[in-house]
């Protein structure tokens, strides 16, 4: 459940603000920031074992009196040295647990990331709030809204006006898991760091629709029928896509076309389609092009059936579908 700020016309008051500003600048939350002299020092310091939330806080925050650089050590350490508690991700375990518990055990699920990152926030004069609400882990999601929520990350406030408000997520930040929910891999990801909005919003849906900081989803059964939007979307600068809707239906033999707005210096060696589950699961490289800022394909499934459809940029996974492939 959200930590409320204080009295309930406070979130109307803020609501009402961001439905005015549906083209709010995202430019404060794309623009990195280099953070080397912080993110050195935090490398340095260490797992800090035994000491307790607020002796960690300062520790690590000390050196840094700007409040950004203060937000970035603490999302640094905690994605660091806090892992992913598995078998409560692959049982939809979010409730709350104790920060003095996370630091014991080193593990947590969301709502123990966020819980950790909020009470450091706090012991350096940092308002931040945690966020309950959805995420989709696999593409058997699409579609399909889960129960109960099943995610929670932060929002942190460093000015008066909605745009200096940003998103973390450590527990993302921290690394991934595989889709059936059984490997957390450990992988440092500053993308969720005063993460992009709009990518953010594609990737997360809040219980309270006052933290959907900018454009997003309407609805939680919006936000489902999406397509996955993977981490790597960040590193392209993903914009529209179409297919718009995760469940992708087509016949067999006939094209269904494939159009992306990226925004990337990066060079794109390979594009490729990844098809299918287990042994199934094949790669086919498409013809592509780029044009106007959109890479352009298109691709005829053969196989009838239901499975999953991963568009691979440079063999990196960039938006999931769940193919519908019949007469």
């Amino acid at each position: 459940m959200v930590n409320f700020i204080g009295m309930k016309y406070m979130y109307v008051l803020l609501a009402a603000v961001l439905l005015q500003l549906p083209a709010i600048t995202t430019s404060a939350q794309q623009t990195k920031t280099d953070f080397k002299v912080v993110d050195d020092f935090i490398n340095s310091v260490g797992p800090l074992d035994t000491l307790n939330t607020g002796t960690i806080s300062f520790i690590l925050t000390k050196n840094f009196p700007d409040s950004k650089d203060k937000v970035r050590a603490i999302f640094n350490w905690i994605t660091k040295h806090i892992t992913l508690d598995i078998k409560a991700a692959r049982n939809s375990d979010n409730e709350k647990i104790s920060t003095d518990l996370v630091l014991k055990t080193r593990k947590a699920n969301a709502a123990g990331y966020a819980a950790l990152f909020q009470d450091m926030c706090s012991v350096v004069k940092i308002r931040c709030l945690t966020v309950d609400g959805y995420a989709k882990y696999n593409t058997e999601q699409i579609g399909e809204k889960p129960d109960e929520l099943n995610h929670t990350w932060a929002v942190v406030q460093l000015g008066q006006s909605p745009d200096t408000w940003f998103y973390v997520d450590p527990t993302w930040g921290s690394g991934y898991l595989n889709d059936k929910l059984t490997v957390f891999t450990k992988a440092y990801n500053d993308n969720y760091f005063f993460a992009n909005r709009v990518l953010f919003n594609l990737q997360h849906f809040p219980d309270n629709g006052a933290w959907q900081l900018g454009p997003g989803p309407k609805s939680s059964g919006a936000f489902f029928s999406l397509p996955m939007v993977w981490g790597a979307a960040y590193d392209y600068g993903l914009g529209k896509f179409s297919p718009a809707e995760g469940l992708l239906k087509a016949k067999p033999g006939k094209g269904v076309s494939f159009t992306l707005k990226i925004n990337t210096a990066k060079p794109i060696d390979i594009v490729a389609l990844e098809i299918g589950e287990g042994k199934k699961k094949k790669t086919k490289t498409v013809d592509y092009r780029i044009s106007g800022g959109n890479l352009v394909f298109t691709h005829k499934f053969e196989d009838e059936d239901e499975y999953p459809v991963t568009v691979l940029i440079n063999n990196q996974p960039v938006l999931g579908y769940l193919a519908e492939i019949s007469e």
